[in-house]
């Protein structure tokens, strides 16, 4: 018979034997949640339908095509270039209305809309082996005279003249049988019919449309879809101001109610009067597009500010031409007002007399300045860091407390000691400051057994905004 063995947690084995408990040293847990993250809804040409997916930086550079239809010099691509910029992950949904897909007597586009209409099947025999056949999916682009790319949704209002293509080969196979085929990233294969009586220098796929026009109701699909993520800024390029309210009444819900912490941005969208919300002044000027596309380089740039940092005089580096044709008193007005406003700064002394684009102040809308809430909370340097601990404690707590440390003196000293460790690192990296462990008492037990309550103060650190100075001379 073997001796006792295992562990212990009361001292009443009844074999003789080594009961050996192994524990970690205690030490405090800090924990901090990265930033770059940002979610958007998209209206697309192409991609994945009905489902939030996600990419990277490197995915976006290295993969557009695959996600988006268009390769990343593309100027669709133009937006997302300016998202990218500064952001880390990306969570995407496309927005549709039914969108068709285009086919062709031997694929069909493996996802609906107009991009799909750029894909072109050839079938020729092997020059190897008479006996197989090579089956090449081509995209065609059409350029105009001025060589700039435009798709099959847009070619029938350019002339002959106007008209280059260029086909370029994006999957190759060589098979005996419709069998051996496989479906590739772009399109799937309808394997019907000899491929001997299939052969064609190219036929391309047709009839695909982005389907009908996007309302509420596809932007209300994509946040049930998205509320489940992890992201620090909710992207909305929308001009449409109920779609605008419907993105704000969500992160207030968010926000208020569930403990999400995330900021929303969006374009022009006045007196919003929320923290979670940063409403952009300047408007793109460039021809045919969005006035309220600078939302883009926005949502990445604030996604991916450092919790100890700001986007205060952030230069602008993306390839729109922005509207910063402001007065110093519409610029004073616009903060007053809560709206994150550009302007051009120069340096005469350098002979920089174009300047660039910065940032003047990193804000958001909230301008009812009351006790319990000073202009602070209009700072949105301030609001990361308040949203830095709601996030990060929160976790703290889920997963190390809840359900599994007795409410007890030992279990509330254990929390105080992470809550210290945490706050210690918050100052290291100069998110707070003047902040020592006194500053936190131990929590205490709340109104029921189960409840733990702590209550201390923390004070951001906001980086330098304005230089006051007396020089004396003697």
């Amino acid at each position: 018979m073997a001796l006792g063995g295992g562990t212990w947690l009361t001292q009443n084995k009844k074999l003789p034997g080594t009961y050996i408990n192994f524990v970690s040293k205690v030490r405090a847990s800090v924990n901090m949640a990265d930033r770059g993250y940002a979610a958007m809804p998209l209206d697309l040409d192409w991609g994945i339908e009905g489902e939030v997916f996600t990419v990277e930086n490197a995915d976006f550079q290295k993969n557009s095509m695959l996600y988006f239809g268009y390769d990343y010099s593309h100027e669709k691509m133009k937006p997302l270039r300016d998202l990218f910029k500064n952001l880390k992950t990306g969570y995407f949904y496309r927005i549709n209305n039914g969108a068709i897909k285009a086919s062709n007597n031997l694929a069909t586009a493996k996802y609906g809309g107009v991009r799909g209409n750029n894909f072109t099947i050839a079938i020729q025999p092997n020059i190897d082996d008479e006996t197989k056949y090579d089956v090449i999916t081509y995209l065609n682009e059409y350029k105009d005279i001025n060589n700039s790319m435009i798709g099959m949704a847009q070619i029938g209002s350019a002339t002959t003249a106007q008209k280059d293509t260029t086909f370029t080969m994006i999957d190759k196979q060589t098979i005996s049988t419709w069998a051996e085929i496989t479906d590739n990233d772009y399109v799937v294969f309808k394997r019907t019919g000899l491929l001997s009586e299939s052969i064609t220098s190219g036929t391309p796929l047709e009839g695909g449309s982005n389907g009908g026009e996007i309302s509420g109701l596809q932007y209300q699909d994509f946040l049930e879809k998205i509320e489940p993520y992890y992201f620090n800024i909710l992207g909305c390029a929308s001009t449409d101001e109920t779609i605008q309210d419907l993105m704000i009444q969500f992160t207030k819900r968010l926000r208020d109610e569930v403990g999400a912490k995330f900021q929303c941005v969006v374009y022009g969208y006045e007196n919003a009067d929320y923290e979670g919300v940063i409403s952009i002044q300047n408007s793109v000027i460039d021809k045919g597009e969005s006035p309220a596309n600078l939302v883009y380089w926005v949502t990445g740039a604030e996604a991916s500010c450092a919790v100890n940092a700001s986007c205060t005089n952030k230069t602008y580096d993306g390839e729109y031409t922005i509207n910063t044709n402001y007065k110093q008193t519409e610029l004073e007005k616009a903060i007053t007002n809560g709206m994150l406003i550009f302007h051009r700064v120069a340096d005469n002394v350098d002979g920089d007399i174009v300047g660039d684009i910065n940032i003047l102040r990193d804000i958001n809308t909230f301008t009812s300045f009351s006790k319990e809430k000073n202009e602070d909370f209009s700072s949105n340097q301030v609001i990361r860091v308040l949203d830095q601990h709601a996030i990060d404690i929160a976790r703290l707590f889920n997963k190390t407390y809840l359900g599994k440390e007795p409410n007890d003196d030992e279990g509330r000293m254990a929390l105080w000691g992470d809550i210290v460790a945490y706050e210690k690192e918050m100052q290291r990296i100069r998110a707070i400051t003047n902040f020592k462990a006194e500053d936190v008492p131990i929590p205490t037990m709340g109104q029921s057994k189960e409840t733990v309550l702590s209550e201390y103060a923390i004070q951001p650190v906001m980086c330098m905004e304005k230089l006051y100075m007396n020089i004396i001379v003697a």
